[in-house]
């Protein structure tokens, strides 16, 4: 067993790509399961339990209005996912959010967010990600809210997502780091700059070494804080993992993906965690799906 708060994992499956301009992503959930993920964790010890799926709207594929794409099946979606998130929290177990696309990281970590305010825990959130998830409507040159997320939890964004953790911004600029980003749009550098969001790109990753930048975005995590991974598969180099809807050269290597996943581990104290943007539809022979289930079983002890 690692050196890992002791939860038993709930798997939680948000099966929506409402907030993506591809479909796909919301057969995410169904293709972690059938690559194993439960009995991965299962074989190292912990106790899993599937919740199944969470039901919300469908996808109504519609251009955007007002600068976002579907936001109403967003915002239902992020509150179910909140609602979902928090009470495995208030029952001491750890979520496992299955997604979906990356927007769904609002109601996750609104969740972890009220969670740790009520606990008086501080918070640390690991963001793996190609993108910076920093836009907003008037920056998005898509208007998918699968890249506005960041935004959001830092106050830039629609009310009922901005405030969905009872507090406005859900997150504090000093809780985050970001980890493998290598796109980022034209309008949406300055907002990364305006929020105060802390960014090992990778320039970052080649310059300092994967070990460097995980001891950096670990340093001061302690017994007090709640560790939040929100891991989107695209942080991976699409050599490894073709099976996502907006990938982006040049990512890590499976070597370093790993580095990463054993400094969190190893740090004790991960307490939740969102995989997204899985798109089967995308994948290769389900390499992608497996490779993902591989990483997140790292997370939990496997050497």
């Amino acid at each position: 067993m690692p050196s890992a708060l002791q939860h038993d994992i709930t798997l939680i499956g948000a099966p929506t790509d409402a907030g993506g301009g591809r479909p796909g992503a919301g057969q995410g959930p169904q293709a972690l399961r059938a690559a194993g993920l439960s009995a991965a964790l299962q074989k190292l010890g912990w106790q899993v339990h599937d919740n199944g799926d969470l039901k919300g709207p469908p996808n109504p594929q519609r251009p955007p209005q007002d600068g976002y794409r579907h936001l109403d099946e967003v915002i239902a979606w992020n509150q179910i996912v909140h609602d979902a998130v928090l009470t495995e929290l208030a029952q001491g177990r750890l979520p496992l959010l299955l997604g979906g696309d990356h927007s769904l990281a609002i109601g996750s970590l609104s969740a972890v967010a009220r969670h740790c305010r009520a606990a008086g825990k501080t918070l640390r959130v690991l963001w793996l990600d190609a993108h910076a998830d920093c836009n907003s409507r008037r920056t998005s040159p898509s208007a998918n809210l699968h890249g506005m997320p960041l935004a959001c939890l830092r106050g830039v964004g629609p009310a009922a997502l901005t405030g969905l953790s009872g507090a406005v911004p859900a997150l504090a600029a000093d809780a985050v780091r970001q980890i493998g980003v290598r796109s980022v749009d034209a309008g949406e550098v300055a907002l990364v700059h305006e929020l105060g969001l802390t960014v090992f790109d990778m320039t970052a990753l080649h310059t300092l070494g994967m070990r460097e930048v995980m001891a950096r975005a670990l340093a001061g995590v302690d017994a007090q804080t709640h560790l939040h991974l929100s891991f989107d598969v695209d942080f991976l180099d699409p050599g490894l993992a073709p099976g996502v809807a907006t990938t982006v050269r040049d990512g890590p290597t499976l070597a370093e993906a790993r580095l990463c996943m054993q400094a969190i581990a190893a740090s004790g104290r991960l307490g939740s965690l969102d995989v997204v943007e899985l798109n089967p539809l995308l994948d290769e022979h389900q390499r992608t799906a497996a490779l993902a289930v591989d990483l997140v079983a790292t997370l939990f002890g496997a050497s």
